[in-house]
Order: structure tokens, then sequence, then C-alpha cells
């Protein structure tokens, strides 16, 4: 059963949240986090992608990257724009986008569940960038950003929630990028929620599979160093936003290809059977849109192949029986042939990289459901790479959890 734990969050103080909050470190590089900081001296850019208050050109895992970073979000909770709470709080943090809200309980969950799979995973994760997020970790004494993670739908999660959502106005309401509405509330009264996910079988993750890794990981560590039991100290838990997976919204997680040469493709097209369309996406499982030469056109994935899970997921069906044989593709993570392009921006994206020319051919893929990634996980399987696409995202900067 999973177990959270209130703690004492660091928040800006309401009307320095706009000036503070950012996109997470991870879905811009570090030429786009240069370009959102100008003019944002207080922009929490300056710990997640410190590089960019260093000389151009430094190595992302850079000694002086990581002591700017603690360097940078000391100063931030020493100034008078952030307040830690004086007692352990659970925080409800909503996002809210056109139709679509979702709603959930940010916190700290346990790296002891994430080391026994309470916390379920879907991906595997890289060495270099276990080891890159560790060191953030570890030299900014901090949790700087959270984890996104969900579950099965709890009543009594929800009516807490509901408790405090509609009868008091949110602590700090944040408008980021595209519109998407952030509050958020504090309640000094936890034990309700401690007791609603402590019925809960299984917490997955949705983003975030290296933070929680490295969290485990600098916990590790720091138990070793400290001589301290498990679970007794601070390090030993970490920041996450739960929300319940009725509410998830995930996105196609498309891609495209370097090098298609013309002879190529019209080996795929009769090997296929692609029939030219107006449709830009499919609308079903099981089918592909490819863009090439100015045109688009259907495809019918080919069978899984294997009786697992993961298998039968579109993005596997295409790994398996399309990208690997047809272009060599066989570890998408690592190919230079490959690169992915998140569903939020769209399929102009993908005719916009083309058509300048810098890679030949796109693929709109259909989106994999939440319920796949719960039977995937709860199989003890794992997704291939970029299955997923998470809208909207948690931004950072609005909660910390120091240690």
């Amino acid at each position: 059963m999973a177990t959270i734990q209130p703690f004492k969050g660091w928040l800006p103080k309401p009307k320095h949240a706009d000036e503070i909050a950012c996109v997470p470190y991870d879905v811009i590089n570090t030429e786009e986090a240069n370009e959102l900081a100008k003019g944002k001296p207080n922009s929490y850019l300056h710990v997640i992608r410190p590089e960019i208050d260093l000389p151009e050109g430094t190595p992302f895992n850079d000694d002086r990257v990581y002591k700017k970073g603690a360097e940078n979000l000391k100063a931030l909770l020493k100034s008078d724009l952030f307040v830690q709470d004086e007692k352990p709080a659970v925080y409800i943090y909503q996002m809210q986008t056109g139709n679509h809200t979702q709603t959930g309980v940010f916190t700290c969950a346990s790296v002891q569940d994430y080391d026994d799979d309470t916390i379920l995973k879907h991906e595997l994760t890289r060495p270099d960038k276990e080891d890159d997020r560790t060191k953030h970790i570890l030299t900014q004494e901090a949790h700087a950003e959270p984890v996104m993670l969900t579950y099965r739908d709890s009543e009594d999660v929800s009516f807490q929630i509901e408790k405090i959502t509609l009868t008091n106005p949110p602590y700090i309401e944040h408008e980021g990028e595209g519109g998407v509405i952030h509050r958020i509330w504090k309640t000094y009264t936890t034990a309700e929620f401690v007791k609603g996910f402590s019925e809960i079988e299984h917490l997955y993750i949705a983003d975030g599979h290296h933070r929680c890794k490295s969290a485990s990981r600098a916990a590790e560590q720091l138990r070793n160093e400290q001589n301290v039991f498990p679970g007794e100290a601070e390090f030993e838990y970490f920041p996450v936003v739960l929300f319940p997976m009725s509410q998830m919204k995930i996105l196609p997680y498309n891609r495209v290809i370097k090098s298609v040469s013309e002879k190529k493709f019209n080996e795929i097209e009769k090997k296929f059977n692609l029939t030219q369309t107006d449709q830009k996406s499919p609308n079903e499982k099981g089918f592909i849109s490819i863009y090439y030469s100015g045109k688009w056109w259907n495809m019918t994935l080919p069978e899984a192949t294997s009786d697992s899970i993961s298998s039968s997921l579109d993005v596997a069906r295409l790994q398996d029986g399309f990208l690997n044989p047809e272009f060599g593709i066989e570890n998408p993570r690592t190919d230079k042939n490959i690169s992915f392009v998140g569903g939020i921006r769209g399929t102009k994206e993908l005719e916009k990289l083309v058509d300048a020319g810098k890679f030949d051919l796109a693929i709109s893929m259909y989106p994999t459901d939440i319920q796949e990634l719960l039977d995937v996980s709860d199989a003890g399987e794992l997704m291939p790479p970029k299955s997923t696409w998470f809208e909207p995202k948690i931004k950072s900067g609005l909660i910390v959890h120091t240690f």
C-alpha cells in the first residue's frame, strides 16, 4: 500500500509566482532555457537549468553546473520571494486548459515504495541521466521538481480534495504557457490524505522515471553516509503530484526519420499497402499516418510480435514491425536516424520539419491509453521509449522540497 509524507514546502509568495514558475527541465534544451530566462533573474530555470548562467558550451555535467544550481536555489529560498511552511502540509495542484481539468495531490512519496515496486515503472532509465539528476539532488540538498504519478481513482481521496478546492480559494493561481491555469491549495489537516493513499495498492509513474530513480540513489548514498535507517530521514521522500487516472490526458508521441530515400519509400508503399489521405492523424488504435514528400499516407501497423501486453502497443508494433526491420533502428534511444516530437506540437510541426528538409519522413501516432500504461506496469513489463506525452505539464518552482 502507498505511503505519502506531508512536508514543509517552500512556496513563492503568490505575487511572485509568475516571475518564478517555469517549464520542467526535460521539455526544453539549454538554448530554449536561455531564451525563456531572458530578463527573468528570478526564474526557476536558473535552478533546474543552471548552465544558462555559465559560459556557453559548458557541459551539462560539469561540476560548476551543479554548484551553480545549488547557489541559485539557496539564493531564491533566502530571498523575500519564497516562504517555507512552518508545519507539514499536503498541497492540492490543479491544471486547467480549455475544457480539461485535472486535480491532484502534491506531497512526498517514499523511496522505499519506489524500491519495492509499490510505485510501478514502465520505462528503463539511462545511467547518464540518473547520474546527472542524482548529483543535482545531492548538491542542492533538495528535490527541485516533482514527479507525476497516477493511481486508480479513489472516492476517499477525491472527497478530501473536493473538501478543500470547493470551499477555499487557491493560495496560488498562475497562468502558464498555452493559457494553462495552475492552482495550488494547501492544508495542514493531512491525516485523511495519508489514510486515503494507504488504502491504494499501487502508484504508477506517468512522467519522471529518472527523477524517481535519482531520488532513490541519492537516498541510498545519504543513508550510508549518515548511518540512518531506511525511511527515517527527510531525504527518503521525494515530491510527487498524484493525479487520478481518469483525469490523465495523454497525447501521441510522434516520430521523424532523418533519411528515407525515394526508392525505400516506394518499397514501403507497396509492402504495407499505403494509401494516400488527407487525414494527418490516425483516429483509432492500430494505424499511423505518414508524411513524405509533401503528402500524407495511411498505414495499418504490423501485428504484435509476441503475446506480451507491451508488444500490443502501437509504439511497439511500430518499432518491432516497421522501424527496426525497414530502417535498422534497433535502439530508438540512441539511433541518430530517428527523433521524437511531442504531440503538443501537432502535425504542423511534423510537416514543418519534413518540408524544411531536416527530416525525410514523419509518423503521426495514435496516443497510448492510460489503461495500457497501468496494464503494462502491473505486468512488470516495459514500454518502448517515448510511448507517452502527458499534457499539460506540471510547472516547476511552485513548491520545493528541501532536506
